[in-house]
């Protein structure tokens, strides 16, 4: 199956803050969870009960070098059964990040958060996207996000992270994802939060079966229907468990043929852990798409 070549191509650069992120190929998000309790990384970049931020900023420092064109920070997990945390604790953990890595580094950072206070604050600490799984549904949120300026990524998911596992229901998956996109692209160009500053991600993993995620993937080249970027997270998810009985540590090779086939659907973001060998299949698949080795004989 070919890329879909007008997929990336045919995308208009965003402008994210400070940064431009362009879609003349796939890009690579680099994982940087400032949490105690993620599934795959949780409290690996902590000191006690706060984050290490030489740690946590040795990493994005790695994960540039590796490739990754954004570092996606987030301090609140969202795997499922995850109970909320405070706002407190929220900007405790992800404000400092943020101001270390676009400080010191002068990378392009996302906040993963769905609170509008946090939005607005990592917005003033140098964040350049907003990255939320509740797609702007928290009560000021929508407005939040509008007024900072920042494109934001809206997922898909049912529920909370707490329920989400129990509401796995759907008559068709694939029409129930297309209905969410419209009806928030909607609600965010009715809060003037206009649509070319708007990602999409189909939540996999998020309160679905591994049957719909396989069946979301599949159809993952329909959502270019919306002409809007592509964001795939299914780095060393539970639905690897599920499928291949590997443990977290040990679906490095899933998660690679999960974001192949991404790529070969359209994706134009693929949400990793492992940044390294994110790039170089991105780049062998590039090679082998353009014909690189005919063009250099």
């Amino acid at each position: 199956m070919p890329l879909p070549s007008s997929a990336s191509s045919s995308l208009a650069p965003i402008n994210c803050a400070a940064h431009r992120l362009v879609f003349e190929r796939p890009q690579v998000m680099g994982i940087l969870n400032a949490t105690p309790d993620s599934f795959s990384d949780g409290g690996r970049y902590f000191k006690g009960a706060s984050v290490d931020l030489a740690l946590a900023l040795e990493r994005a420092r790695q994960m540039l070098a590796e490739g990754a064109a954004i570092i996606d920070v987030g301090g609140e997990s969202t795997r499922p059964g995850a109970a909320p945390v405070s706002e407190a604790q929220e900007l405790e953990r992800v404000i400092p990040v943020i101001e270390a890595i676009t400080r010191e580094l002068g990378a392009l950072v996302s906040v993963d958060t769905s609170n509008p206070v946090v939005m607005r604050e990592a917005a003033a600490a140098g964040a350049g996207l907003i990255n939320d799984v509740r797609a702007l549904r928290r009560e000021g949120a929508l407005k939040a996000a509008a007024l900072t300026g920042l494109p934001v990524c809206l997922m898909h998911m049912r529920g909370e992270p707490d329920n989400m596992s129990d509401l796995q229901t759907y008559p068709d998956v694939m029409r129930e994802v297309h209905d969410f996109f419209s009806q928030r692209l909607d609600a965010c160009e009715a809060a003037g939060l206009d649509r070319d500053r708007v990602l999409l991600d189909p939540g996999f993993g998020f309160g679905k079966t591994l049957a719909q995620n396989l069946t979301l993937l599949r159809g993952l080249s329909e959502f270019q229907r919306y002409q809007r970027p592509l964001l795939v997270g299914l780095s060393r998810k539970s639905l690897l468990g599920a499928l291949l009985g590997r443990d977290v540590d040990k679906r490095l090779p899933g998660s690679q043929a999960l974001a192949h086939e991404s790529v070969l659907r359209g994706a134009n973001i693929i949400r990793v852990h492992d940044v390294a060998a994110t790039s170089d299949m991105i780049s062998v698949h590039l090679a082998v798409q353009d014909g690189w080795c005919e063009k250099e004989s």
